[in-house]
């Protein structure tokens, strides 16, 4: 059996069978320490799944034990292997896939469609092509309470005239000029949920692009949601998962302590930071993709399997961009001609 998108609950596909996956109220995700994950997890919340590793992308997706041999989801490179396994932090939720493959593959031809310049023949080969693949992505979320203590200068412009010549003539304007007053402050925030990518198998700027995922939809892992899809083991560690994480939150800081000192301009001379409280969880979030190899080169596209949004590798066709050339010159000389004529 398996999961049906948008569904709670489980079907054959063979003999039509619906089982309800019966979830009642939910249940609450549980957030790890930090200081636990980065020691060294305890074993309950450590697996093991077995893999298969592509020699070319280098993705980790979990496969059924009897498969042996199949088509990496991410660029299309037959894999053969022998059973490996993989020993990480198991997930602690997941968004459950809400969208159907053809609905994925449908929002897929709609984005080629309206890009310019995209080979007429891989739009075709992209429409009759093979299924879109269901996988689950690993992320990592963390949340912490931040206190920051600041120091900077706020600036506020005012106006000076001055009399300047211009074209032999006094004539007086007014001369922007910025006053800098010492400021300091403390300001708190809490961050929730910052989702950081653990995968090294998709360009960031490809899942950064799926955003946003709506995060209140998350529910607490059940292997029952991965039938009939495919999982990837995280390649980015929790510590490197964790630096983004920081960076991303010293951003956000950064802008609030802007807002505190005000002004028209600010000058930020330092700030320190103490974070508490600070968790993480594993998640899985879905993604449809589709990888096609067209003319020697393969080409990515990735699909939010919550809300649709596409992404993807910008195909170029050399044929429409040399005859929209052709079609400008044509244009260009036609002008051109018309107006020597006018003349």
């Amino acid at each position: 059996m398996r999961f049906d998108p948008g569904g709670d609950r489980m079907v054959c596909d063979h003999c039509g069978n619906v089982e309800a996956l019966g979830r009642s109220a939910p249940a609450a995700i549980r957030e790890i320490d930090i200081e636990t994950g980065l020691a060294a997890a305890s074993d309950a919340e450590i697996e093991e799944t077995r893999v298969l590793a592509c020699s070319n992308c280098g993705a980790q997706v979990e496969f059924d034990p009897a498969i042996h041999a199949a088509e990496c989801p991410f660029c299309a490179t037959p894999v053969v292997t022998d059973t490996g396994t993989n020993r990480h932090i198991k997930p602690a939720a997941l968004i459950p896939f809400a969208l159907e493959e053809r609905q994925a593959h449908d929002a897929m031809n709609a984005w080629l469609g309206g890009l310019w310049f995209a080979p007429n023949g891989l739009q075709k080969y992209a429409r009759k092509g093979r299924k879109m693949s269901g996988i689950y992505v690993p992320f990592w979320t963390f949340d912490a309470q931040s206190e920051s203590d600041w120091r900077g200068q706020r600036g506020d412009t005012y106006y000076v005239t001055r009399t300047v010549m211009r074209d032999g003539k006094p004539v007086q304007v007014q001369v922007p000029k910025i006053r800098w007053t010492p400021r300091r402050g403390r300001t708190r925030r809490f961050f929730d949920d910052v989702t950081i990518l653990a995968s090294t198998s998709l360009p960031k700027t490809h899942t950064d692009a799926l955003e946003p995922w709506d995060m209140s939809a998350l529910a607490p892992y059940a292997p029952q949601f991965l039938a009939g899809f495919r999982a990837e083991a995280y390649r980015i560690e929790l510590a490197d998962g964790l630096r983004e994480a920081r960076a991303r939150m010293d951003a956000a800081i950064a802008r609030d302590v802007r807002m505190a000192i005000g002004g028209d301009q600010q000058r930020i001379e330092a700030i320190d930071t103490r974070l508490s409280d600070v968790t993480f969880k594993h998640v899985l979030l879905p993604v449809w993709i589709a990888a096609y190899k067209y003319r020697g080169t393969s080409y990515r596209f990735v699909v939010n399997g919550q809300t649709g949004r596409v992404q993807g590798e910008r195909p170029w066709s050399a044929v429409k961009i040399a005859l929209a050339v052709l079609a400008a010159l044509v244009v260009a000389a036609i002008a051109a001609a018309l107006y020597a004529g006018a003349q």
